[in-house]
């Protein structure tokens, strides 16, 4: 509101209506070239997210599987190859 009392005062009520036509006919190409842009964006990733998508899912996949048909217990470190605890040699 305030800007468009101000436009008034600047541009006279003769200039304002092509002004404000000017004004919409600038946003309108500026929000078509912003569309394109988001357009042209998502086309040019897509098909390169959906690729690294479907090659984690590979991978996991191929991970996963082994492990889950043959579960293996945890390795547990034979007490007798552990080394002894060491002295405190402060007398």
């Amino acid at each position: 509101m305030v800007i468009l009392l101000l436009a008034l005062i600047v541009l006279g009520p003769e200039k304002l209506p092509e002004a404000i036509r000017r004004f919409a006919r600038v946003y309108g190409e500026i929000r078509k070239m912003s569309t394109g842009f988001q357009s042209e964006f998502k086309t040019a990733f897509d098909e390169p997210l959906r690729e690294l998508r479907e090659t984690a899912q590979l991978t996991k996949d191929a991970v996963m599987k082994p492990l889950q048909e043959n579960p293996t217990p945890p390795v547990v470190a034979d007490a007798s190859e552990a080394e002894p605890p060491q002295k405190d040699t402060e007398s």
